[in-house]
């Protein structure tokens, strides 16, 4: 059987990072095939051995122990062994595998609804790539139908294995190393846990860091917050919490998996994450920077690093550059403008090293955030406001289907260049000039007074993304609101 069938009758595919689609979709028979499909271009590519070990871990959605039972059977049936790390971040998994030499698969959907799931995949290098995904597609996997039911089920229960603490152990290890010893006392800092597989290991590592810490907002049900936008509900519970614990400093949060962060200041305002993903490269000391056509143009004002190299929007892109500059400079990172940082080279500081990991982590860039505003004697709305005056703001229409999205960036693109009447900018508010248009992902245009209007289909589910910069924070987020409430009305016309 060919994947890329599969793929077709089954509508999971791969997204901006990683396997995506609805969890009825997702079915132990269309993941058995993903997974083997996986594997056995790792063995034909003689990355892995027949017999080697493959880790597993998952988040915390309800659709995640099924779809991590099929992960290893597929495997077992792979001729593989099984180390199951338990409910632990996609980077600590991914750690495990760089340390080990092993592949990993982790089991999440990251931020997108809980009707939804996800596969992430790294070989014993770090995360796989669009190449590599397109090799997968193209393998011919051969599996016993006798072991699903008519609806892709597996006729067998399979039980988890007992999880093994050691990834979650290195992962914690590897910031106690690196930062020093007690270097977070006197800061007492709240984590929002919600639903995030990263809550545990957020509040063992700032305590063995010297923070003091409380946990709020832990539910039982899976919220999926997005660090690129983030809920109203979110917005006002960081601003209450602040408000009732008033020592608190600051909080931190992550995504669904444990690769985006989130920290508010001092007032419970949450940072925007190519924000604090530059402050993060800043205090790594890093020369180069690799992040997408969507993060803040501060990035290309603030003269903070030797070079800055823009990419479409997805990890495996900026991964990919990464790589290249690496022959040219010998600290280089990356991040996203959803906080998600990556570390291409080893780095030093205070006389420590921090080992490359080239996969976004949220934990890196929480904890250098608060040791900024200790080094500086500063709390993190002062450090924020010290950045040159470019604010973005982002949000999303749900339920747009890619061809919708395609379509109306289609039109989008013939007005700006004047192939079509009635320019749609005008049908937006927007009234100025468009001084520069950027197609590196998406439909990116820079106004004559400055301002960016972006937008962009996702690549994880049915929606269209906007994305806005401005002088101010009201006028990005009122350009965000704007747009967005015009686009609604075109969209309809176009169904």
């Amino acid at each position: 059987m060919m994947l890329t069938t599969q793929q077709d009758t089954s509508k999971v595919a791969f997204g901006t990072s990683g396997l995506r689609g609805l969890v009825s979709d997702m079915t132990d028979k269309t993941c058995s095939i993903y997974i083997m499909a996986f594997l056995q271009y790792l063995q034909q590519s003689q990355v892995i051995t027949l017999g080697d070990s493959v880790a597993v871990a998952g988040d915390l959605r309800d659709s995640t122990p099924r779809i991590l039972a099929a992960a290893c059977h597929a495997i077992e049936k792979s001729g593989y062994q099984v180390i199951y790390c338990g409910d632990i971040p996609s980077p600590a998994v991914a750690l495990y595998g760089l340390k080990e030499k092993i592949a990993t698969i982790m089991v999440t959907g990251s931020h997108i609804p809980a009707d939804r799931n996800g596969v992430k995949f790294t070989t014993p290098a770090g995360e796989i790539n669009k190449a590599d995904e397109q090799a997968i597609l193209q393998q011919q996997v051969v599996i016993d139908e006798n072991d699903y039911t008519e609806q892709g089920a597996l006729r067998r229960i399979v039980d988890l294995p007992t999880p093994d603490w050691l990834a979650e152990q290195y992962y914690i290890q590897r910031f106690v190393d690196f930062f020093p010893s007690a270097c977070l006392a006197g800061k007492k800092v709240g984590i929002y846990a919600h639903s995030s597989v990263s809550s545990r290991c957020m509040q063992a590592i700032l305590a063995r860091l010297g923070a003091d810490t409380m946990v709020l907002g832990q539910s039982d049900d899976f919220i999926p917050v997005d660090t690129e936008a983030v809920r109203e509900q979110d917005k006002s519970l960081a601003r209450q919490w602040m408000q009732h614990h008033r020592s608190l400093d600051c909080l931190v949060s992550t995504d669904g998996d444990g690769d985006r962060p989130l920290i508010s200041d001092e007032h419970g305002e949450w940072l925007r994450g190519d924000i604090i993903g530059l402050l993060c490269a800043n205090y790594l000391q890093a020369q180069a920077v690799v992040t997408p056509i969507s993060s803040n143009s501060i990035i290309d004002k603030c003269g903070y690093f030797a070079e800055v190299k823009k990419t479409r929007i997805g990890s495996p892109y900026v991964i990919a550059a990464m790589e290249k500059i690496c022959q040219q400079f010998t600290s280089v990172v990356g991040y996203e403008a959803n906080g998600g940082f990556l570390q291409a080279s080893t780095l030093y500081r205070e006389g420590r090293a921090l080992a490359p990991l080239p996969t976004r982590d949220a934990m890196i860039v929480l904890i250098a955030l608060i040791r900024l505003s200790v080094e500086r004697d500063r709390p993190l709305s002062a450090i924020a406001a010290g950045l040159p005056a470019r604010f973005t703001a982002s949000d999303r229409i749900k339920e747009v289907s890619p061809a919708i999205s395609r379509r109306f960036l289609n039109q989008l693109i013939q007005q700006v260049r004047g192939e079509q009447e009635k320019p749609l900018l005008a049908q937006l508010g927007v009234t100025t000039e468009v001084e520069d248009i950027d197609l590196t992902d998406g439909v990116r245009l820079t106004l004559s007074n400055g301002d960016i209007v972006h937008f962009r289909a996702s690549g994880n589910a049915p929606e269209l993304r906007c994305y806005t910069e401005s002088t101010s924070s009201q006028a990005a987020q009122t350009l965000n609101q704007q747009c967005l409430l015009a686009v609604k009305e075109q969209l309809t016309l176009m169904v």
